[in-house]
Order: C-alpha cells, then sequence, then structure tokens
C-alpha cells in the first residue's frame, strides 16, 4: 500500500490505543454520517503490536484505589466483553490479595466498586481470608494476609491475538494500517499552533487530526511536538517547580514454564488472575536465604499463550539518561534493561511462598527477555489531552494494555463531545492541584 499524502484522521501508533481509537472513530463517524473509517491512517515504525502491548501481561483490572481509575476501567471492561471472541479476552475475574497496612485502601475500593456497580466480593480477617483462599487453592500457604479483594469481572487477554483482532475490526471499517513508517518530525500550519504535515521515512503526510499514542515512546513525541519538558505541581497548594516530565520504569515480567493447567483451582476451573502484596519476609525456594523484609508484591495466571505461569513483580525506577531510554525504550541496545536472574529468583519464590505447588519450580523460570521499560508521568497517572491545536496526546503511563476502551472515548470526544471519564487526565491537573490519591501499593501504578 502506497503512503498517502493525506488524510483527515492520523494515528501513531498501532498498538491497543492506536487501534481502539481508530475502530471506534470509523464507528464514530459513520454514525454521525462524517464518513467512515477511509478517512483514517495509522502509521506505525515497526508493526502491529511492536511494542509495550505486544509484550503486555494482558491483565485487566478494576482494581485502583483512585477513584477516577476505578470508574474508567469499568467502561474499559465493558469493551473487552463486548467481543470477548475477537479481543481473545477471558473474563476469569481478578484478586487483590493484601496485608494489614493495605486493608483500607482495599476497602475503599471494595466500598467504591459496590457504588459503581462493580460486582466483587470482599474477605476481611486474616483467618477468613485463608479460608477463603484455601477454598479456591488447596494448597495456599501465604501468612499475614488481611483482606481479599475478588473481583467477578475482568481476567485477562492474549496480548498480539486481541491486537490483530482489533487490527481486524477496525480495518473492516476501512480504516488503512500502514507499518514500518517512521515518524521524523512534525510541520506547524501557518499563523497557527495547529500541525499541518508529518513527516515520516516513507514521505509527508498532511491531517486535519492527529492522534499520537506511542506508549513508552511518549517523550520522543512528546518532544517533536515542543510540549513541556517538565511541569509545575500544586499539591495541597504547595507549587513543585520544574518537575521532569517523563520517568522510566523497568517492568520486571517473566513466564514459568510449566503446564498451565497446574494452577486450575480446586474444581478444576481456570482461575482468576492473582495479585499478592505482603510485607511478610520473602524466603528464597532455592536456598532459604533473605531475599527481602520489605514491601513485596507479584501477580501471576496460567496463560497458553505464554505457555506456562505467566506474570510480574513491582518495577523499579531506572537511572539513567531519560532521553537515552526515550529513543531505546525497550533496551535492545542496553542489556541491562532486560529482566535478570534477580527478578527469577524473586518471583518463583514468591510463588512458592503463596502456593506449595510451585516449591522447586525455580529452574523452569524460561531465561529469555521479557518485561521493558516503561515511561510514566509525574504522577504515574496517564495523561489523556489535546495539544497543539489539533494534536490528541495518549500517554497512558503504563496502564495502556487494560484501557482498551480509552480509544472509545477518545473517538467520541473526537466526534462529539468531552468524556466525564477522561476528565481526571488531563494536563492541567497538575498545575490546579487535581491530582489522584496514592495507596499504599508497593506498584505505582495502583
Amino acid at each position: 500500500m502506497a503512503i498517502p499524502t493525506h488524510t483527515d484522521y492520523l494515528i501513531i501508533g498501532a498498538g491497543i490505543h492506536g487501534l481502539s481509537t481508530a475502530y471506534h472513530l470509523a464507528l464514530e463517524l459513520k454514525a454521525a454520517g462524517k464518513g467512515d473509517g477511509s478517512n483514517i491512517l495509522i502509521v506505525d515504525k515497526s508493526a502491529i503490536g511492536a511494542g509495550a502491548s505486544g509484550i503486555a501481561c494482558g491483565v485487566v483490572r478494576n482494581n485502583y484505589f483512585q477513584p477516577a481509575m476505578r470508574e474508567l476501567m469499568a467502561q474499559c471492561v465493558e469493551v473487552w466483553e463486548s467481543d470477548a471472541k475477537a479481543y481473545s479476552y477471558h473474563s476469569v475475574g481478578y484478586m487483590q490479595i493484601s496485608p494489614d497496612s493495605m486493608f483500607e485502601d482495599v476497602a475503599t475500593i471494595a466500598d467504591q466498586q459496590k457504588e459503581i456497580g462493580y460486582e466483587s466480593t470482599f474477605i476481611e480477617g486474616e483467618k477468613a481470608s485463608m479460608d477463603y483462599m484455601k477454598g479456591i487453592f488447596h494448597d495456599w500457604q501465604a501468612q499475614g494476609i488481611t483482606s481479599v479483594l475478588h473481583e467477578k469481572h475482568g481476567g485477562y487477554a492474549n496480548n498480539t491475538k486481541a491486537l490483530y483482532g482489533l487490527a481486524g475490526k477496525a480495518e473492516a471499517e476501512g480504516v488503512r494500517i500502514l507499518t514500518g513508517v517512521e515518524v521524523t518530525g512534525f510541520i506547524s500550519d501557518d499563523g497557527s499552533n495547529a500541525i499541518k504535515e508529518v513527516t515520516t521515512s516513507k514521505g509527508n503526510i498532511s491531517c486535519g487530526q492527529l492522534v499520537v499514542a506511542p506508549g513508552p515512546w511518549a517523550k520522543t513525541l512528546w518532544d517533536m511536538l515542543e510540549l513541556p519538558k517538565t511541569v509545575d505541581i500544586n499539591s495541597g497548594g504547595e507549587i513543585h517547580r520544574d518537575i521532569p516530565m517523563w520517568v522510566y520504569w523497568s517492568l520486571q515480567e517473566g513466564t514459568l514454564g510449566v503446564d498451565p493447567e497446574m494452577q486450575k483451582t480446586n474444581d478444576g476451573s481456570m482461575p482468576p488472575v492473582i495479585h499478592v502484596d505482603s510485607n511478610s519476609p520473602l524466603y528464597s525456594d532455592v536456598d532459604g536465604s533473605l531475599i527481602t523484609d520489605e514491601m513485596w508484591g507479584i501477580y501471576y495466571k496460567p496463560d497458553f499463550h505464554f505457555n506456562g505461569v505467566q506474570g510480574g513483580a513491582a518495577p523499579f525506577k531506572v537511572e539513567t539518561d531519560p532521553d537515552k531510554v526515550a529513543v531505546d525504550p525497550y533496551g535492545v541496545d542496553s542489556p541491562e534493561f532486560i529482566v535478570g536472574p534477580e527478578f527469577a529468583h524473586m518471583w518463583t519464590s514468591a510463588l512458592a511462598h503463596c502456593q506449595k505447588r510451585f516449591e522447586g519450580q525455580t529452574p523452569k523460570y524460561n531465561d529469555e527477555a521479557s518485561g521493558g521499560i516503561g515511561s510514566f508521568t509525574p504522577d504515574s497517572f496517564p495523561v489523556f489531552d489535546s495539544f497543539r491545536d489539533n494534536c490528541y496526546f495518549i500517554a497512558d503511563s503504563n496502564h495502556g494494555y487494560k484501557m482498551i476502551g480509552v480509544g472509545k472515548l477518545v473517538a467520541e470526544e473526537l466526534v462529539r463531545s468531552k468524556s466525564a471519564l477522561l476528565e481526571p487526565f488531563r494536563f492541567s491537573r497538575y498545575i490546579e492541584g487535581k491530582l489522584h490519591p496514592v495507596s499504599n501499593s508497593p506498584f505505582p501504578w495502583s
């Protein structure tokens, strides 16, 4: 397919956000009598799902301490459930299993899930939590757990299958997807702040509306658009000046190469996604040595797509030159960013801490590149907003894959009106002091 010189809507990025926006935008344009998918072009420098979306764990959950994130995720779960087959979505549920230090946070989540009609069960107390977990997994043995929040919706999707299913739906509506087209710059319209043309490795493309959905390459595109490199943040009336707009965290994920059937529940069903936060000492399943006596967290699920039990642990901040990471967010030239033996040791030991069936399984860890680098905003929450007159920027701050519904809301904003669900994620929240509350979880995105 030859690269066009003009399109009404140009979307950069063929990951979950770019594909979802394109598909839902095509539907919105058709419904409004303003065209169809043939007015929409997606470009990607590599391929569909070549970035974060293609290696995502695929977990879909509502479990957020922040009300705005909970409400947004309830909408996203509805989108996943709207075509589970095409999206390769498995609605098995999700469990947040926590110690006493997180009890109040999780109880608040449970109450507010009830308020928005999101079905979940909340278990309180150490004995009740242990009994509940043993009712699902006979070999459950994690100690110090005082609450279990069991979401009945949510679950996980098979990452690349979901993306190609979404791409197929978009193309069926007339959307064009061009891969191997790298964006190299932007040309402003004379006399305005709008983007007139996008320069690419295959030629220039003029557009009426630009949507940028770059995933971990957010800083690269942000800088090309000459958007602010730092922000001032109003926190409780105190202004913190010149905070870097982008920081990077190393995402720790991997797969234990066992039969996924191994993780079935007592009744033979495929289990919910398990997320455990703990402040109990974590000891090595290899030699019994202490790994950590500080707060730790893991998540895991059986997944035939990964051919094992797949999951991850809390990430760590990357202390390096952000400009270097922006160019190479997956560490192609930086081997130190690839998940290493420290993660494998910790994660497999944590699995054994939680369930007896995982004891002695560390040698079966798949020793291959996994995880990657996540691009985070100053408060670790997304920015969904319009810039440069005709540019909509989707900066997911690594919440991305599960948020398939964001593309639907962005499409509605572009064709109809502003979305109340996206309003809490505007760039202006930093200086206005409209910040999201912070939980006690060891994960920066919870």
